[in-house]
């Protein structure tokens, strides 16, 4: 048996997790495909492939008949929509996966804390910066405490839509926060760069975390990070180390702590590359996002059918 779905948003995020959806999941039903464009590629893709659409945005959607078969909704819109997207759907009781910036629910991170939150109404995650990089600052975390984190995602701006470009402080502020709040870092810090090379490259990542304990087990920190590729790997396959983990014993100012700092820096080096089911491979930043939130959603989906059978 599947769980009817509806995605909010027919850019290219909202497109490529349809298909998506359409083709990888089997507990997952694509009912419907809301957008405001009605000349946008994803509204035809999703006509083409016997997809309900509305162009008339969250409205047009809560008014179609095939709403009644939807039980959890994707927003793949912009921070600023989704708050409306949330008051609406949450007055119809549709559980919501936030792709946006947002953070009204709290952060999921699928291989860090996905298990904590899945009787949540609105989960948010992250950004695709966090979803690449969060997970290697928790993996450090898992060894010894992590001070300060820093994360430097680099992405091709052909890669960057208007909704990504129109949320690019709340890029930066929400991954920081998710750094903290979810990696464990006691500080965090995102930074985004939109490459302009052609052609474009692929989604590059690097994490610095700053460790108190200079002498904490080098082994055991590069084991853990490995595990955790692995486990992104299990749902996003083109999440790649790109060359082992860097150790540095650091002794210097640090302008985001305020004060010197004498430590462990430890250095990790990214690669996401897309899975090509709608989007370029170059767009790793956008892939990570959809290959979350489906895995968000069935695991949801599996924990309430769990419940259910329970009773």
């Amino acid at each position: 048996m599947t769980t009817g779905v509806a995605v909010i948003g027919s850019g290219n995020i909202g497109t490529d997790l349809m298909i998506k959806i359409l083709t990888l999941s089997d507990s997952l039903r694509m009912v419907a495909l809301a957008g405001i464009d009605p000349a946008s590629d994803g509204l035809a893709r999703a006509a083409k492939l016997g997809v309900a659409t509305t162009a008339e945005g969250v409205e047009g959607l809560v008014a179609m008949p095939e709403f009644a078969e939807v039980q959890l909704v994707f927003d793949a819109t912009s921070a600023a929509a989704h708050r409306h997207n949330d008051a609406v759907l949450r007055a119809h009781g549709r559980t919501v996966v936030d792709l946006t910036p947002a953070a009204i629910g709290p952060y999921v991170v699928p291989p860090v804390n996905l298990e904590e939150h899945l009787h949540e109404p609105n989960v948010n995650l992250v950004t695709c910066g966090g979803q690449a990089t969060v997970p290697i600052v928790a993996a450090v975390g898992r060894v010894t405490p992590v001070v300060y984190g820093e994360i430097v995602a680099s992405i091709a701006s052909r890669s960057a839509g208007p909704g990504t470009r129109a949320n690019i402080d709340e890029f930066t502020e929400t991954t920081s926060r998710a750094i903290e709040a979810v990696g464990g870092a006691a500080h965090g810090k995102a930074i985004i760069v939109l490459n302009p090379a052609d052609p474009p490259l692929l989604m590059r990542d690097t994490v610095y975390c700053l460790c108190p304990d200079a002498d904490a087990d080098r082994a055991a920190i590069a084991a853990s990070v490995a595990a955790m590729v692995a486990a992104v790997q299990e749902y996003v396959p083109g999440y790649l180390l790109k060359q082992e983990v860097q150790f540095d014993r650091v002794e210097a100012y640090v302008p985001a702590l305020g004060r010197e700092f004498s430590g462990l820096q430890v250095s990790v080096f990214l690669q996401v590359a897309g899975a090509g089911h709608y989007l370029p491979e170059y767009a790793g930043n956008l892939d990570i996002m959809t290959s979350a939130a489906l895995r968000t959603a069935e695991r949801m989906i599996a924990r309430r059918a769990e419940g259910a059978g329970a009773r």
